[in-house]
């Protein structure tokens, strides 16, 4: 008889899951919570920003779609080796030249754009745009894990922190759209892209100045091992992971693009970011539904269904003419994302070591970043040639190759060794099934 619980992230048996109230009431918590929200906007805003600007000043979603990828590809590069940085010497000695580079090279790519600059110079703005994203949300997630490793309850409230975690990220997703996409419509075609570079900039710095919340840096240790401590990719159950979340990327990108050419078409365009803002509520009202119940399935099975989901809900998006019944599907897609993505967190936090905590989340983050880029240059592409309906296949293709590498290598989700310790990465350790 199959088991039905991955005894390898089981905790101690429970009954009940700690309360989000008694999770928010950590000391010190709201001291990074706070600002680190308004940090993580880029995440949200940078490419649907980038979209309408670059589509207002050149006319071709193609060519948008392109200078958003670069965008995406420098970001995955980069992301990870930010993460290995700021667990070897501390959060704050990262993020604050970031915010900085990034909020000038947002700048520039304004500038540039408005300017009607060939295409080769808006790339050169992109790529440090990109690089200089700050990854905030897996530095939130590590500084949960230090709040809570002095407190009591602390190994217990770990998978309450990482549901609030993903919610926070799709909360991000619900209004950070919305809200670019209202700023380029009725202020102008490049004030998404400037409120996204003064909330990374103000909310970064915040973030950065509360030092006494962050983990305390790794260093490189004596006889300078930190340099040899191997990269959390080279775990293979990670590199499976990043694959599969190149298919949400595929998803978010290819949504946003798509969804802004039929808008066009229709003669509508501020309803884009509604929509988009249905389908990350969606994504958030798994969240929290998500979180808050105990599970006896284990993260790998939850982890194929709801990419299965997420593959049949895409593969009915291209076939759609009107906006009720995008809203519809949009919110089952964001229905579906969650699962997903809360289950890969959790392998994660049974594959990894607590020392490479923040660069194994940024593969991920960066995975989704790089499926995105991806995705706004082909649907930008076939949006030009044939219109948005064939954009929305970008979101098909992605999932369904993607679930085919996660059925096939699910087996190197396993964790391997010994368990991590009392805090580790956060995620969403599963209790043992209770009858």
């Amino acid at each position: 008889m199959s088991s039905t619980v991955d005894t390898e992230t089981a905790g101690p048996p429970v009954t009940a899951r700690p309360g989000y109230g008694q999770l928010l009431r950590t000391p010190r918590a709201w001291t990074f919570l706070a600002p680190g929200f308004a940090a993580r906007q880029p995440f949200a805003m940078l490419t649907i920003g980038i979209v309408l600007l670059v589509q207002h000043t050149t006319g071709s979603y193609g060519s948008a779609g392109i200078v958003a990828a670069v965008t995406g590809v420098s970001m995955a590069l980069c992301a990870p080796q930010s993460g290995k940085l700021a667990d070897r010497f501390g959060q704050a000695r990262v993020l604050v030249p970031g915010v900085l580079v990034h909020a000038a090279s947002v700048t520039a790519l304004i500038v540039l754009a408005l300017a009607g600059a060939p295409l080769w110079a808006l790339f050169a703005a992109a790529v440090p745009t990109g690089a200089s994203v700050p990854q905030v949300g897996p530095m939130v997630r590590s500084r949960w894990a230090t709040a809570l490793a002095r407190t009591p309850a602390g190994s217990r409230l770990l998978p309450t922190a990482a549901a609030f975690e993903s919610v926070t990220d799709e909360f991000t997703f619900v209004i950070g759209p919305v809200l670019a996409t209202a700023l380029c419509s009725t202020v102008h075609p490049a004030a998404g892209l400037a409120a996204e570079a003064a909330l990374t900039l103000v909310g970064g710095l915040l973030f950065a100045a509360r030092r006494a919340t962050q983990p305390v840096p790794a260093g490189t240790g004596a006889g300078g091992s930190g340099d040899r401590r191997a990269s959390a990719l080279a775990v293979p159950g990670v590199r499976v992971l990043a694959v599969s979340f190149l298919g949400i990327g595929a998803v978010f990108g290819g949504m946003q693009v798509s969804l802004t050419a039929f808008a066009e078409e229709i003669g509508s365009p501020g309803v884009n970011g509604p929509l988009y803002g249905v389908f990350a509520a969606g994504n958030m009202l798994s969240g929290l539904f998500f979180g808050a119940v105990t599970w006896k399935s284990g993260p790998r099975r939850r982890l194929v269904l709801g990419y299965a989901g997420l593959t049949l809900v895409s593969a009915t998006l291209w076939a759609v003419h009107s906006v009720p019944l995008f809203a519809v599907l949009g919110l089952l897609a964001g229905l579906c994302i969650a699962p997903a993505l809360i289950s890969g967190y959790t392998l994660v936090d049974a594959l990894v070591e607590s020392s490479a905590r923040t660069e194994a989340f940024t593969w991920l983050t960066g995975a989704v970043a790089l499926g995105q880029a991806g995705a706004v240059t082909a649907a930008g592409r076939l949006a030009d040639a044939h219109g948005a309906r064939a954009g929305f296949l970008v979101p098909l293709v992605g999932t369904a190759l993607a679930l085919i590498v996660l059925i096939s290598l699910q087996s190197r989700l396993l964790p391997r060794g010994p368990g991590r310790g009392a805090v580790r990465a956060i995620g969403h350790r599963e209790p043992a099934a209770v009858d």
